[in-house]
């Protein structure tokens, strides 16, 4: 996911620095493309749910998978000002993530209808074919009245 327009790439980063939820976890920029956004979480210790295994916690995974979603829908947009909000959002856990890994997700929204964004997710660590969990999700798109 490269070329993306500058809009889309500052937006992206907003959303991972701008956020306190998101700069509080270490969500880091991956990339961003139309319809398409990459995030990831590195390991550290103050993520991990259960200190018996080292793995981060299923919360992290979550909010990150819902931030990724949320980034491709906003580079499904465009670049007009709008507001969004997760409307639903449904987490397939398939495994836990490896111990002492961090997670990558990657989404795109393959829908974008004047007022909904649909998305679809995948997360994992250390393999792609490998996946933690999958996400769809469902985002309302406001614009400003005009």
């Amino acid at each position: 996911m490269t070329d993306a327009p500058d809009y889309m790439r500052e937006m992206s980063q907003r959303m991972v620095g701008g956020t306190p939820q998101s700069a509080a976890l270490g969500f880091r920029f991956v990339s961003v493309a139309h319809a398409r956004g990459s995030l990831e979480v590195p390991w550290r210790e103050d993520l991990v749910g259960d200190p018996d295994t080292g793995v981060i916690a299923g919360g992290v995974v979550t909010s990150l998978l819902d931030h990724t979603c949320g980034m491709a829908m906003a580079a499904a947009a465009g670049a007009e000002p709008f507001s969004t909000a997760t409307l639903d959002l449904r987490i397939d856990y398939m495994r836990p993530a490896a111990p002492r890994a961090g997670v990558i997700a990657e989404a795109h929204c393959y829908k974008l209808t004047r007022t909904i964004g649909f998305v679809r997710a995948e997360a994992w660590d250390v393999d792609k074919s490998d996946l933690i969990a999958t996400a769809q999700a469902a985002f309302v798109l406001n614009r400003p009245h005009t």
